[in-house]
């Protein structure tokens, strides 16, 4: 397996090829936390690679293995659920397809950290409070980001496939018509002799 790892303050992403089953882990600090998560099918190394083919499952699995999510033959998805439960949640991918397939993934935990202080000024703690949402805001912007350069990815790769397919048809049909005018001179050129041959006789 290849992969690649890129990690943002509460954010893990990673663009790995899968041959048959990988699973990944992301620790859940605190209850409650909103769990993001996204993946897109990049390619698939078929030879003639098609927009249907390049769907894998997914099952998440809580902390006491408890089945959190399934998913079955996706090249795309986004979701998103409460984590009700602190600890390490798993990410189990299936490739049932016999190629490798690229696939970009990433994993967001978002918390909203209340500020537990002894300020006189009561005022405070709405101000923190949005500044917490916004930062899961940002972090959420950035997780979408991420997820819709994915898709174009697999879009400019889906795209060429198309063109090489339209190339070689193209080459087909000239080479096909080529032939069958080829022939056709041949068979004129055919009938013109034996019409000769007769009309001297």
């Amino acid at each position: 397996m290849l992969w690649s790892i890129r990690i943002l303050k509460g954010v893990n992403g990673l663009r790995f090829v899968i041959d048959r089953t990988e699973c990944f882990s992301h620790k859940v600090e605190y209850e409650g936390d909103t769990l993001h998560f996204s993946f897109v099918v990049i390619k698939a190394d078929t030879p003639w690679h098609r927009d249907n083919e390049g769907g894998v499952d997914l099952v998440v699995k809580g902390p006491d293995g408890e089945q959190i999510h399934d998913t079955r033959d996706k090249t795309s998805e986004k979701f998103e659920f409460i984590a009700h439960k602190k600890g390490v949640y798993n990410f189990c991918f299936t490739n049932g397809s016999p190629y490798h397939e690229t696939i970009d993934f990433d994993v967001l935990a978002g918390h909203y950290g209340y500020v537990d202080h002894h300020a006189k000024d009561e005022h405070l703690s709405p101000v923190y409070e949005q500044i917490n949402k916004l930062e899961e805001a940002l972090y959420n912007i950035q997780f979408e980001q991420h997820w819709l350069e994915a898709e174009t990815d697999r879009q400019a790769i889906i795209n060429e496939g198309m063109s090489k397919r339209a190339i070689h048809k193209a080459i087909y049909e000239s080479a096909a018509l080529i032939g069958a005018s080829v022939l056709q001179v041949y068979l004129l050129k055919h009938l013109f002799e034996r019409k000769l041959g007769t009309s001297r006789v």
